[in-house]
């Protein structure tokens, strides 16, 4: 929300505007799922194959474009759909580019009776849903973990700082001091970050004790670093900091931005438009 478009990575780009869309994330989600759940069938794996291998020429074009790191991943995905699929390959050539009928499917059973392929179906149906199992259970932990069941800081929000005052004298919001805080920003429970006037980020741990009041920062680069404040929050959208910061008597006196003020967030879905909206 804060951090200047040409200071992303191209995988920041892509992982913001796929994350600003969580109904293009639950279609490519269930896309993939419901690839994965045909082939556990052997009677729709050639299917699922197919679906297997247009989600990972999608993801494996877009890992070579944006710069992601699991681009190998997504492309021996992609190889392994074609595997599943070559054994098969004549049926869809035939019916999608010669326009021809197809014959069912003749290849042989797995084993020689037809009790040990019903034990190996079962055994397979049984691996299938563990793989379900597993991963919805993963989903479950993430979800809550780093996703939106995540706990947030107490001080949760974008805060512009208003005032700042170190050893007593205000530090105007001139481009030129880097040692002025332009925003606070606080998201996860033991982390913040402070946006300088020059939209570099200086980032901290923190520990917030709401009962008694206090903030504690840490430096991850600096152990001997630390900044002790007390807080005091009247309003919820107005923030008062006192304390010392690197040995430096700091005070700030913080606003909550609405988060709702956001084109981003704001701009919602429109099904009917007379003219582009594009910003």
């Amino acid at each position: 929300m804060i951090t200047l478009y040409g200071n992303f990575s191209p995988m920041g780009v892509l992982w913001s505007s796929i994350g600003s869309s969580p109904g293009y994330e639950i279609f490519a989600g269930c896309a993939e799922l419901l690839g994965g759940i045909l082939l556990i069938f052997p009677r729709t794996t050639t299917l699922g194959a197919l679906v297997c291998m247009a989600d990972m020429t999608q993801v494996f074009a877009l890992n070579m474009t944006y710069d992601v790191p699991v681009k190998l991943l997504s492309f021996h995905l992609f190889l392994l759909a074609f595997f599943l699929l070559a054994a098969d390959l004549k049926r869809p050539v035939t019916f999608f580019s010669l326009n021809r009928a197809t014959e069912p499917s003749t290849q042989p059973p797995l084993f020689a009776t037809r009790r040990a392929n019903r034990f190996g179906f079962a055994a397979q149906i049984a691996f299938g849903v563990w793989l379900l199992g597993m991963n919805a259970y993963g989903g479950w932990v993430s979800w809550f973990e780093y996703g939106g069941g995540r706990p947030k800081s107490p001080l949760y929000g974008i805060w512009e700082v208003d005032q700042q005052l170190i050893d007593g004298q205000v530090r105007y919001a001139l481009l030129t001091d880097s040692g002025r805080w332009r925003r606070a920003i606080f998201d996860f429970p033991n982390r913040m970050a402070f946006q300088r006037i020059d939209d570099s980020f200086a980032r901290y741990g923190t520990a917030i004790n709401v009962k008694d009041k206090t903030l504690s920062l840490t430096s991850d680069t600096d152990k001997n670093w630390k900044g002790d404040f007390s807080f005091e929050r009247v309003v919820p959208d107005q923030l008062t900091l006192d304390g010392d910061m690197d040995g430096h008597k700091t005070h700030l006196q913080l606003k909550l931005v609405d988060r709702n003020n956001f084109l981003l967030v704001n701009r919602g879905f429109h099904w009917i438009q007379e003219f582009p909206f594009n910003r």
